[in-house]
């Protein structure tokens, strides 16, 4: 059993998202819990640098892991531990849209070519290209495997928890954007997405799993 903790370690991480990424998770983020929320949980992440300056569209790698815990903390704080994990959620299933379907192989997925192939290989494939994306374009390490009856998103660094130790796992906007990706890969259809372990939880990676069977 892991102890829950509020702390976050000050020191960077020297791992970082593009500002991209970050851009369209803020987008996100205000869509779900409106401006004046969202700015007032900056303040809490200690990122007020941001109210009104959200990151711009380059692929710079600028935004430091640190800051993305802190602000998935910070949601905890500002809602408690059940309501934060509802924004998170809720706000990684907005991520998809607020950008990151423009990706690399996601930016194809509504490819007619795409759109007529068996559901399970598009979400398959869907989440495949979310592995590849994380991995190429930001120091976030992600891999895609499969058992019989999942697909599963195997992340060694996930800038969601950053030395954050909970009994719990914590990286609920992940949780919510591969909700959300096989979703639209689906046409609609929803999958239960879990994650079985987490960094927070003392694992050694953080591991989604996406049944392959919709709800």
């Amino acid at each position: 059993m892991v102890n829950p903790s509020t702390h976050i370690d000050a020191q960077p991480a020297g791992l970082y998202y593009p500002n991209r990424f970050a851009r369209a998770f803020f987008f996100a983020l205000e869509e779900v819990m409106g401006k004046h929320g969202f700015d007032a949980t900056l303040g809490i992440a200690g990122l007020s640098r941001f109210i009104d300056a959200f990151p711009d569209e380059s692929l710079e790698r600028a935004i430091d892991f640190r800051a993305v815990a802190a602000l998935n903390l910070a949601l905890d704080e500002m809602y408690g531990t059940r309501g934060g994990r509802g924004m998170a959620l809720r706000s990684g299933r907005a991520w998809l849209v607020k950008g990151m379907n423009t990706f690399g192989a996601l930016s194809g997925l509504n490819d007619p070519a795409f759109r007529a192939l068996p559901t399970e290989a598009r979400v398959r494939l869907a989440v495949q290209a979310l592995a590849s994306i994380f991995t190429h374009f930001s120091d976030q390490q992600s891999r895609f495997d499969e058992t019989a009856a999942a697909f599963r998103l195997i992340v060694a660094n996930s800038p969601m928890v950053w030395t954050r130790a909970n009994d719990k796992p914590v990286c609920h906007p992940l949780v919510g954007l591969l909700q959300e990706t096989a979703r639209w890969a689906s046409n609609g259809r929803d999958y239960a997405v879990r994650e079985i372990e987490c960094r927070a939880c003392g694992d050694e990676a953080c591991v989604f799993v996406v049944n392959k069977t919709p709800l």
